[in-house]
């Protein structure tokens, strides 16, 4: 959560060893909350194919906390 505390679930088993995940999501504004899906998806052995988002925040720099993941977004603002 960008701006408070709170917590993100997956079950144990949704990804497996090797799997390419696809993070598709509404909203990418400081990061904070892609950063903790990378974490659960990696924890789990799983690879970021590349993270979509329908829009970003640009100016709040979501992205550069992001290098090294392919980042698309619809929308810029």
């Amino acid at each position: 959560m960008e701006y408070g505390t709170d917590v993100l679930e997956m079950h144990e088993d949704a990804i497996k060893p090797g799997d390419r995940v696809i993070i598709v999501d509404d909203l990418l504004a400081t990061g904070g909350t892609a950063g903790s899906n990378v974490k659960l998806v990696e924890k789990l052995g799983g690879e970021i194919a590349g993270m979509v988002y329908f829009i970003e925040l640009s100016f709040l720099k979501g992205r550069d906390k992001l290098k090294g993941y392919k980042v698309e977004s619809l929308v810029k603002i």
